[in-house]
């Protein structure tokens, strides 16, 4: 991700550009003199609870959450670690 460095100033005359360029994934920080002072970025997905998870799983699923859980997942993401692009959540 990309960061953009502007002044206040420059932020203000063309705020809609800077937007534009945070939808497209940049992160924008406004500085006043060397200091910053705001950072602009998109926001990080919102996060489900397990409950959340589990009461969308079909009425005739067969999935568990055991004692081995914590386990199993640990060894899931051990086993994938490659980079994910993950979709957004509604």
């Amino acid at each position: 991700m990309a960061t953009i460095r502007i002044s206040e100033a420059d932020a203000v005359r063309d705020f809609a550009s800077l937007l534009a360029r945070v939808r497209a994934g940049a992160e924008v920080v406004i500085e006043s003199g060397a200091a910053p002072v705001a950072v602009l970025r998109t926001p990080a997905p919102p996060h489900r609870s397990i409950e959340e998870c589990v009461s969308l799983l079909p009425e005739d699923s067969t999935a568990t959450i055991d004692e081995d859980f914590a386990r199993d997942v640990a060894e899931a993401v051990t086993a994938h670690r490659e980079a994910l692009n993950p979709p957004a959540w509604d």
